[in-house]
C-alpha cells in the first residue's frame, strides 16, 4: 500500500467511509426498524403496518441507497480524475 499516492489514499478513504455509512443505514433499516415494527400493531391498507415496513419501506430505502452510492461514486471518480469516458 506504500505505492499509493495521497490522492489514491484519499479516494479509498472516502469510498470506505461512505460504504460504512450506507451499510449502517442498511443494517438499521433491515434489522432495527424491522424488529421494532412488530410493535406497531395497527392496520395500514388492510395489512399490518409491520408488513408494509418490511415489504415496501425497506425496498424504497435500498433503492435510494443504491442510487445515492452510484451518484456519490460518479462524483468522486470525477473529483479524483478516474471517471470513465462516455
Amino acid at each position: 500500500m506504500d505505492d499509493l499516492t495521497e490522492t489514491q489514499r484519499d479516494y479509498w478513504r472516502k469510498n470506505l467511509r461512505m460504504t460504512g455509512i450506507l451499510l449502517a443505514i442498511w443494517f438499521f433499516v433491515t434489522f432495527v426498524i424491522g424488529y421494532f415494527a412488530r410493535d406497531l400493531s395497527f392496520n395500514f391498507f388492510g395489512w399490518p403496518f409491520s408488513f408494509w415496513v418490511a415489504a415496501q419501506g425497506a425496498l424504497v430505502v435500498y433503492v435510494v441507497i443504491i442510487w445515492f452510492y452510484a451518484r456519490y461514486m460518479a462524483r468522486l471518480d470525477i473529483e479524483h480524475g478516474v471517471a470513465e469516458e462516455g
